[in-house]
């Protein structure tokens, strides 16, 4: 038996990625919800195609607009054939979005001890219309969710751009400011990157810089609508 345990596959590590998406009444208007599902889908069809030698990515997507949902729970992105488009409506609950992930992220039932560091992406267009201060504590220092990389996102003039900077904690990672749906597509297209090389890597835990791509051909089906 101890030889055949040699020969044993190594199961793959889960590398989380959550999305924390606004999903309020503004993110309808200048195409803002679209380019925002387009970019998911756009990171869902390439995590699926990883290799999961050392890393298996897994991703969950928290929507804020009226209220915080789990609109897509915890799955390895090579079993989902599809996320169900996001719809934009009501306010910024964006308080209620950072307690739903920071109770995700220290229940061991749904990221287990095994796990890689996760990586958790806000995007918004606005300010939030509930209380965040106990709930971005909670998210920023918890016994697990202290240890996770955090990416964000603002969306056109009005986004809040302090507490965005606030969320970030990468240091060569600052906040992306969007103005238009172009935008948005490279930034997500940087997240993509930075896990799937932190997938392929020796050391998958140790967080890999994100670099914004130069907008490419494929970036032209998106037009420069100014936010």
């Amino acid at each position: 038996m101890s030889e055949l345990k040699k020969f044993q596959v190594q199961t793959a590590r889960p590398l989380p990625v959550i999305v924390l998406t606004d999903t309020s009444g503004s993110m309808s208007v200048d195409g803002k919800i679209e380019a925002v599902n387009k970019a998911l889908k756009d990171m869902l069809s390439t995590f699926s195609e990883e290799s999961r030698l050392r890393a298996e990515i897994q991703l969950s997507i928290i929507t804020f607009g009226g209220v915080a949902n789990l609109h897509f729970p915890l799955t390895a992105a090579y079993k989902v054939e599809s996320i169900t488009p996001l719809l934009a409506s009501g306010g910024t609950p964006m308080g209620a979005a950072f307690k739903m992930a920071a109770e995700m992220i220290e229940d061991k039932e749904v990221i287990s001890s095994r796990a890689y560091k996760p990586v958790v992406v806000l995007v918004s267009d606005g300010y939030p219309t509930d209380d965040i201060t106990g709930s971005l504590k909670q998210l920023m220092n918890g016994e697990r969710s202290s240890k996770v990389t955090r990416f964000a996102m603002g969306i056109g003039a009005d986004a809040d751009l302090s507490l965005l900077n606030d969320f970030a904690n990468d240091l060569e990672a600052p906040v992306f400011s969007a103005e238009n749906a172009r935008d948005i597509h490279r930034f997500f297209k940087a997240v993509t990157m930075s896990v799937t090389t932190r997938s392929r890597s020796t050391t998958p835990n140790q967080s890999t810089p994100l670099e914004l791509p130069k907008v490419s051909d494929s970036d032209d089906e998106f037009e420069e609508i100014g936010f």
